[in-house]
């Protein structure tokens, strides 16, 4: 069977998955691939040995015949009961959409208590990044959108670590663990001119400076984690 090409920037998909893999989750684990696109994640997750659903908008474009792909808009009420999956894994998808309160409400329906969520995300808070706001008004991998354009293909949303943080708590996650896929060279050419000024201001304004961890300031993407805190029902 061809390999099918990810939608995605290339390495997002290797990168992800050798994160994804320093978890060891068992294999009899059901996974579900979030905005699955043309399948190539499903397919890497089919061969490695896991238990796999997926789930598109637009599923007529899956290509993956060993796993069916259910039509789902991630915006709204998904076609899943609750509690049907250990583990979601959405890369590159939640930049896509605008109600995140919707997307983390109904990802911890369907999640299994202490189920694990999965996102990746293009880190708006690189230097590089930040320096490209500052001249053109747009983060990294955003750019003015396509006004009448709802094919959702577009990136709408640039969320910081501690708006994800914020929506997903309020829908009963955990706070994320992250990690990123690599460290940008023009990142750290930034790095050495202007993290003096980012220290000093922290230390002047006693500020925790959440948002300026070294791996925020070069990633180029995040890898989110989130556990969800539902708990397990009670037996009668």
């Amino acid at each position: 069977m061809k390999e099918i090409k990810p939608i995605t920037m290339p390495g997002v998909h290797r990168s992800f998955l050798k994160y994804f893999n320093t978890f060891s989750y068992s294999t009899d684990l059901k996974i579900l691939d979030l905005g699955a696109g043309h399948g190539a994640l499903t397919q890497k997750l089919h061969e490695m040995g896991y238990n796999v659903s997926a789930c598109d908008l637009f599923p007529e474009n899956f290509e993956f015949s060993e796993v069916k792909c259910d039509k789902a808009d991630i915006t709204d009420k998904l076609p899943y009961p609750g509690d049907t999956f250990d583990i979601i894994i959405a890369v590159e998808v939640s930049e896509h959409i605008i109600d995140h309160e919707m997307f983390f409400s109904e990802l911890s329906r369907i999640l299994k208590p202490g189920g694990r969520l999965f996102l990746s995300t293009p880190n708006i808070l690189s230097l590089k990044s930040r320096i490209r706001f500052l001249f053109r008004g747009f983060f990294y991998s955003f750019d003015p959108l396509e006004i009448n354009n709802y094919d959702g293909l577009q990136h709408v949303a640039s969320l910081t670590l501690d708006q994800y943080n914020y929506v997903a708590v309020k829908n009963g996650f955990t706070e994320a663990d992250y990690e990123i896929d690599k460290r940008q060279g023009s990142s750290a050419g930034f790095l050495v001119l202007i993290y003096p000024f980012i220290w000093l201001n922290t230390v002047v304004r006693n500020s925790p400076g959440i948002h300026n961890k070294m791996k925020l300031l070069l990633g180029r993407l995040l890898f989110l984690n989130f556990r969800n805190k539902k708990q397990t029902p009670a037996s009668s």
